[in-house]
């Protein structure tokens, strides 16, 4: 079968097509027909060798923290029911970018009737992240909550969820496109990061408060200027680093201004909580309350393609290896 390798630390183009020996399912396993791989902006981030302070990872290796698919065959112990079922499931050892995947039966997520594979896909890692964002931040009605990368695919979802809790999304994206779809989705008000002054527009828009919550899925300088227009009280999360970085809290400053203050650590799930969380996106997709956007799609074999457009900030909403 066919897998995309790393050869070695690099741009897009250490990603390779290789080939690998068709997987057989082991007790308590089964063997996935992989039809949808979701990338994650941290695939290029740990394929170019900026990552190794985070993830342990080495090349040769094969990238992606999930598939999505049917279940082709199981092995010892494993229900034959499961055969044909439509599937997500994760992977912390990566492995996604393949046909075939051999995956623990315990770690299958059955994808709901009235949700598609490629959307299931999609809300795999971003749909958890965002439910659990949620939550920990208490969302409450008329808040101002200030989404960064509100046009990716966890921020999309960001933007759905505050405004389905009675919030007042302030969508934070780069570009018209972008901007776009968050008003599209919800946000009652837009700034452009990518030009001077945003910080002073989210000030005005909020009547001089700042935001009450800010979703940080950006990092670096951005997330920085986010941070300096949080309003007292207020809660604040680092999760995001596509720029290089996640945002540097000083501590003392978030104590004196009252500030709550999460940072990656708070959204790393036990597979457990993990399925659990995506189960709950999937249901929120599937009752009409969130929509997965999945805004562009590659065959596997343009993975290295994929992550170009990623790394190049070219993509809007979830971005999918397609098989």
């Amino acid at each position: 079968m066919r897998v995309i390798e790393v050869t070695q630390f690099g741009g897009p183009e250490v990603l390779e097509v290789g080939k690998a020996d068709e997987p057989v399912p082991g007790l308590g396993q089964v063997v996935v027909d992989v039809s949808d791989v979701p990338l994650l902006f941290v695939d290029t981030q740990i394929r170019s060798g900026s990552a190794r302070d985070w993830f342990p990872t080495t090349p040769p290796y094969v990238p992606g923290a999930g598939v999505a698919g049917k279940v082709r065959s199981v092995g010892e112990g494993v229900n034959a029911d499961w055969v044909g079922r439509p599937v997500v499931a994760s992977s912390a050892e990566g492995g996604g970018y393949v046909e075939r995947a051999v995956i623990a039966v315990d770690d299958l997520i059955a994808v709901p009737e009235g949700l598609g594979i490629a959307e299931a896909a999609a809300l795999l890692h971003d749909g958890r992240t965002a439910v659990s964002l949620i939550d920990q931040a208490h969302v409450r009605a008329e808040e101002w909550v200030l989404v960064l990368g509100a046009g990716g695919g966890l921020g999309s979802l960001l933007v759905q969820l505050a405004h389905g809790a009675g919030a007042r999304v302030i969508g934070a994206a780069r570009g018209k496109q972008k901007l776009d779809l968050a008003r599209e989705l919800g946000a009652d008000a837009l700034v452009d990061y990518s030009r001077s002054g945003w910080p002073k527009q989210v000030l005005a828009i909020t009547n001089g408060e700042g935001a009450d919550v800010v979703f940080d899925g950006v990092g670096g300088e951005t997330g920085e200027a986010a941070f300096a227009v949080t309003t007292r009280g207020g809660r604040f999360s680092a999760h995001g680093a596509p720029s290089g970085g996640f945002t540097q809290i000083d501590a003392k400053e978030a104590e004196e201004r009252h500030i709550t203050v999460r940072g990656i650590e708070h959204v790393q799930f036990t597979p457990a909580d993990g399925k659990r969380l995506t189960e709950r996106a999937m249901a929120a997709a599937v009752a009409g309350r969130i929509r997965p956007v999945i805004g562009q799609t590659f065959p596997l074999e343009r993975a290295a393609e994929a992550h170009a457009a990623i790394e190049g900030r070219d993509v809007i909403g979830k971005t999918l290896l397609v098989i």
